[in-house]
């Protein structure tokens, strides 16, 4: 039978500490909330006050619910306090040293009982607990920002946790209403490392000029139907934060994919932090009308030849939006429909420069792609009829998996090396990506979706132009395809 928590300590109360206090006493525990002062501790206070109101603004509480709710936390400016806690859980900034300053401490106060706990998202877990007496009672509890909203919550055990911590703060996540998934202790835990590896392969595709940052986000938020696109996404997660949690998964792992990208370190050192500063991949204080970018016309291409995969369905799409279909020779534009790099198409055309690759991403994204023959006045007018169909253009290089799949396989391939290793099952790994980052989908689930073979044979031909160690297709999605298997998560 689980343990039960009744009174819980929070040392740190700002934005994410005090949200985890909000969501221990909505659940009807005591709670201790420690700050280092006085003001930090008003800050607290006012955090939580603040967020009981705008749930009571919106109907999700009453006023006696919000006044029991805020009845329940107690503040003090004294670690002292802690000492009959059933739970401790830190939610101070993510600096090693304070953390096993505050853990040594926490070990001397807290009864022997006591569970101690991080809210940390990436350090080492066995780190912080090697700072105490106890290191079998020190577990990792890693909620997610806003906590009172967020329902997922990573609990981490390591390799010297004793029987019982982790079911025992699984069940209390349980208990405050959250979905729990249990892991080990590895750099990132589950949402960090697979997130950040993504993010940061966007970023080195900005600097290799395969796409602009707009039509990545594009491409990412329209394309593979995520929340929003990675740049977006590192400016709201905050960049130096990214930069931090990059450094300690490469400090792990050794892996380049995870080292910081070059413009990852520039804009951090520059002051350009993302929506907190006002500006970092995009510039949030710029109020500039952008002009319309929608449909323009034909732009002078009265003739389309296709050729590759697929061109009948396009080719009366084309013939429906007004268009004639014609030869290589006369042709205005020659429109090669490929996932795979379209140069080779180029070789035995007298005019290359009319030469467009198009990728189908999704059900509303087209990947417009250049060779570097390709004239760029003929590629605009390629994005334009991409709009007279009804699809959003967007524009990429003639590199292996254009940007889609270059972003995407990777992804995947980091979510079969992780389950393969042990560290998590498909399922947590699945609910992890889907509750933490807002995804429409597991990895595993968007695996069996696009089909094994598929992204094996994506990740092979990504590991040939790029090189990259990781991009070569995981062990056990190698040997699934060679066996036949269509469903990763019939294992």
């Amino acid at each position: 039978m689980p343990r039960a928590f009744e009174t819980v300590g929070v040392v740190g109360l700002g934005t994410m500490g005090a949200g985890i206090a909000e969501v221990f006493a909505r659940a009807g525990l005591g709670v201790i909330g420690v700050e280092v002062d006085a003001d930090a501790l008003e800050r607290g206070r006012g955090h939580i006050r603040r967020s009981t109101e705008r749930a009571v603004s919106r109907g999700r509480l009453t006023e006696a619910e919000r006044d029991e709710i805020f009845g329940r936390v107690r503040f003090t400016g004294s670690l002292d306090d802690l000492r009959d806690a059933d739970l401790v859980i830190e939610a101070i900034p993510e600096v090693m040293d304070f953390k096993r300053a505050l853990f040594a401490d926490l070990d001397r106060i807290c009864k022997p009982a006591a569970v101690l706990a991080t809210n940390s998202s990436s350090l080492s877990v066995t780190a912080i607990a090697a700072a105490t007496s106890r290191p079998g009672r020190v577990i990792g509890m890693h909620f997610f920002n806003p906590a009172p909203v967020m329902k997922l919550v990573e609990v981490v055990h390591t390799v010297v946790t004793e029987a019982g911590p982790a079911d025992d703060v699984a069940a209390l996540a349980r208990r405050l209403g959250k979905s729990p998934v249990t892991v080990g202790d590895r750099a990132g835990f589950v949402v960090n490392r697979l997130l950040l590896g993504y993010l940061n392969h966007a970023a080195t595709l900005l600097e290799r000029g395969v796409a602009s940052m707009g039509d990545i986000d594009t491409a990412m938020r329209l394309g593979a139907g995520l929340p929003m696109g990675p740049f977006t996404l590192l400016d709201l997660i905050g960049l130096d934060t990214a930069y931090e949690v990059c450094e300690v998964l490469f400090q792990e792992s050794r892996d380049r994919v995870h080292a910081p990208a070059p413009i990852l370190r520039e804009l951090v050192a520059g002051g350009l932090l993302g929506r907190k500063s006002g500006r970092g991949f995009h510039d949030y204080e710029d109020t500039q009308v952008r002009a319309d970018t929608g449909p323009s016309g034909k732009r002078g291409l009265a003739t389309v030849c296709l050729v590759g995969e697929g061109v009948d369905e396009l080719s009366a799409k084309l013939t429906a939006a007004g268009f004639k279909t014609g030869g290589p020779d006369d042709a205005d534009v020659v429109i090669a429909l490929s996932g795979a790099p379209v140069v080779e198409h180029a070789a035995g055309l007298a005019d290359p420069e009319r030469l467009v690759g198009l990728h189908l991403a999704g059900g509303d994204v087209a990947e417009v792609v250049s060779t570097v023959l390709t004239s760029p006045a003929v590629a605009s007018a390629v994005a334009d009829l991409v709009r007279v169909l009804g699809l959003t253009p967007v524009r990429s290089a003639d590199r292996a998996g254009f940007i889609v799949d270059a972003l995407l396989y990777p992804f995947l391939n980091d979510a079969v090396r992780m389950y393969d290793s042990g560290y998590a099952s498909m399922e947590d790994i699945d609910t992890a990506m889907r509750l933490g980052c807002g995804y429409p989908a597991g990895p595993f689930e968007t695996l069996d979706t696009i089909g094994l073979t598929t992204v094996r044979d994506g990740l092979r031909a990504l590991y040939a132009e790029y090189r990259e160690p990781s991009f070569a297709p995981a062990p056990l999605l190698d040997r699934l395809v060679t066996a036949g298997v269509t469903s990763i998560r019939t294992r």
